[in-house]
């Protein structure tokens, strides 16, 4: 485990930033948003990190009271990494980080990595309401291209890859630019959905007032 370092500065700011200033962390964070992850999954999901700078992350954190490992059960008999409460609620300073770096998107570079499931937290601080929605890429975007979201949830994941786990209160299919123009917020969803750019099926409140708006 590497030493700890700190900037040694009596600032609340500097506080935070000597336990997810290091490069990598938030990005982990982001990741485990999702709910528990085994190592090999945080790793495919963060391309560009190597392995041995994501497991000292992980130690560092595990440290610093951010995430915890522990051991599934057989069959599965594998170990996985998990936000505490106290790393869960980054949630909304990589919200307010996302929302202020939204600006630089641009168009994709060739070579900017991609992963469907990283516009659930621009997607998720964009909707109102409590509920599970799922969102579906349009096809051509991304070979599968489905997450889901847990609305208004406080504690537990903010979001998980793949259809959601019980019928959704809403569903909704756009394009991976949509989803980039809510994140930097050019659109509203609400305002995506009037202008035909976002499909929006179910029978939820989520779905009803996303219609209706």
């Amino acid at each position: 485990m590497s030493p700890r370092r700190s900037y040694d500065q009596y600032c609340s700011a500097a506080r935070a930033l000597d336990a997810v200033g290091d490069r990598w962390t938030l990005l982990i964070v982001r990741e485990l948003l999702a709910g528990p992850r085994r190592y090999t999954d945080l790793h495919a999901d963060l391309p560009g990190v190597s392995t041995d700078v994501l497991a000292s992350r992980l130690k560092d954190m595990e440290r610093d009271g951010l995430t915890a490992r522990r051991r599934l059960p057989p069959p599965a008999a594998a170990s996985v990494y998990e936000l505490t409460p106290r790393g869960r609620a980054l949630l909304p300073v990589l919200q307010a980080l996302g929302g202020w770096g939204a600006g630089e998107l641009g168009e994709r570079r060739p070579t900017d990595a991609l992963r469907a499931h990283w516009f659930a937290l621009p997607l998720l601080h964009a909707l109102d309401g409590e509920g599970v929605v799922e969102v579906r890429l349009r096809e051509g975007d991304f070979h599968d291209g489905v997450f889901h979201l847990y609305v208004g949830a406080q504690d537990g994941p903010a979001y998980g890859e793949g259809p959601a786990p019980r019928e959704p209160d809403a569903r909704l299919v756009l394009d991976a630019g949509t989803c980039a123009a809510v994140g930097r917020g050019e659109t509203g969803v609400a305002e995506a959905v009037r202008a035909g750019r976002i499909e929006v099926t179910g029978d939820g409140a989520l779905a009803k007032a996303l219609r209706e708006d």
